[in-house]
């Protein structure tokens, strides 16, 4: 049960002049199905890798895994009136390919369908805009054994679930986003191995980021046939990448490390080529025999819109002599060596630097490739919190919101067609690797007893939605 009563209550609104965004503007909040589903054998569902990594001794913090996780498989209803008393405006969840299609080919499983088409349902009901994610990092675990993503198949089976998917729930879906983040699936799944499915080799990981670009896509493709009136993106997590120094060595770091962060992905989508200078860096990782004649255009099939995740700046600097010759398994192929460079600067509980002007940054730098619609997917940020007197009172969280907010907003003053943001978390949910140990939510989860709790954030954010902006400084 959720905490008795009341929406989450919003002081008297301050009627200073403060920041106004434009009308129509998408009030948003996202999860992921792994993260916050549970019910992970329930109604034919089958593992996915992260089922499988997560049951993997050493591979997640403390054990955990996303078994029951916050059990929104079984309180679908008690969740979405959460977010009416938000007065969310859209609602940007994952589909768990594994519950929809066990073993990731064949025939769809219509029990799992089933809950999606509640969940669309009780969203429209509530007047809250359905924003689905195709993949987020969840393959079934079959297709992993087939080979995964370094495997080109494996893109064609993602354009299938695509099509089972659409033609369930395409006539009251009206977003679509194919991938969250390849980048983390494919070089933190494939390449230094600590998200699933733990596999640590350059060369794959640099085939799977190809071949999550290939099946995005062919998904595109699969959406616009089965519901042409779609309107279809792809989510990148994006970072500004500064040199720690203004020396030709840091400055090539600093170059190598864009390329891989935001070039890899950012190029094929949106100009339907790698970047020359990336495909150079990593010639002594793989020799690209895997990108075929036509994979591009695939690759960069028109969208209607594009979705930025962001959270931190990297800084980098150049190695040091005396850096090991035989790396560690990395994220970064090609580059292990770059040295990433802390700069004192207050971090979230991730350890990851609070920047708010890298979202305008970042927004910029999108809007320079495209002129396409963007959304901010992602943004957010964990901290310890605590229940006291059944209150958490998460004042760095709303502090890093509202200074994000107020970087979207220079963006959109700058030209920038910034259309929406989604505050993530929702709620508290299993953190991949950190296990329940990280904590990202605006609602805060007691994992014991299931019960929800608004936390200050959460109610700041329902302020912000009834303005349609921020109060004055």
């Amino acid at each position: 049960m959720s905490n008795p009563a009341s929406p989450p209550a919003v002081d008297v609104l301050d009627e200073r002049p403060g920041l106004t965004f434009p009308p129509g503007f998408l009030w948003g909040a996202a999860t992921a199905a792994y993260q916050i589903e549970g019910a992970a054998a329930v109604d034919g569902r089958t593992p996915s890798i992260w089922d499988t990594f997560s049951h993997t001794e050493g591979r997640v913090v403390a054990g955990h895994t996303g078994d029951v996780a916050c059990d929104h498989y079984h309180r679908l209803g008690e969740d979405v009136a959460l977010m009416a008393e938000l007065g969310l405006k859209s609602y940007r969840f994952s589909v768990s390919w594994s519950r929809v299609q066990p073993g990731g080919t064949g025939a769809a499983n219509p029990r799992g369908l089933d809950f999606y088409r509640r969940l669309v349902d009780e969203l429209l009901a509530n007047g809250i805009e359905p924003w689905l994610t195709l993949y987020h990092w969840d393959l079934p675990q079959p297709l992993e054994d087939a080979g995964g993503w370094p495997a080109r198949d494996t893109a064609a089976r993602f354009a299938d679930y695509t099509t089972l998917v659409a033609d369930a729930l395409g006539d009251r879906v009206r977003y679509w986003t194919t991938l969250n983040e390849p980048w983390c699936s494919a070089f933190l799944g494939y390449g230094s191995g600590v998200h699933a499915p733990g596999r640590a080799n350059g060369a794959d990981a640099v085939r799977a980021g190809h071949h999550l670009m290939l099946g995005h896509g062919l998904s595109v493709q699969a959406l616009r046939a089965a519901r042409p009136t779609a309107e279809v993106g792809v989510t990148v997590n994006l970072y500004p990448v500064d040199p720690a120094s203004d020396s030709p060595a840091d400055s090539d770091a600093a170059r190598r490390i864009d390329g891989l962060a935001n070039r890899f992905f950012l190029d094929p989508l949106l100009r339907g080529s790698y970047p020359a200078d990336l495909v150079a860096d990593l010639r002594t990782v793989t020799d690209f025999d895997h990108v075929r004649d036509g994979d591009l255009a695939t690759i960069s099939t028109p969208l209607d819109l594009v979705g930025v995740n962001y959270y931190s700046r990297h800084v980098v600097a150049a190695p040091t002599d005396g850096d090991a010759a035989e790396p560690a398994p990395s994220c970064w192929p090609g580059s292990e060596d770059v040295r990433f460079v802390t700069r004192g600067v207050p971090v979230t509980d991730m350890g990851w630097e609070i920047d708010a002007p890298g979202l305008l940054e970042t927004l910029r730098r999108v809007h320079g490739y495209t002129d396409l619609p963007l959304y901010v997917t992602e943004n957010g940020s964990a901290f310890v919190d605590t229940v006291i007197d059944g209150e958490v009172d998460d004042v760095d969280r709303l502090a890093y919101f509202e200074a994000h907010l107020r970087a979207a907003h220079e963006a959109i003053d700058a030209g920038v067609p910034l259309r929406g943001y989604f505050a993530w978390s929702l709620m508290d949910n299993f953190e991949w690797a950190w296990g329940y140990t990280k904590r990202f939510g605006m609602i805060h989860i007691d994992y014991d007893s299931q019960v929800r709790t608004p936390k200050s954030s959460a109610k700041w954010y329902a302020s912000v939605i009834r303005r349609n902006g921020l109060a004055a400084q």
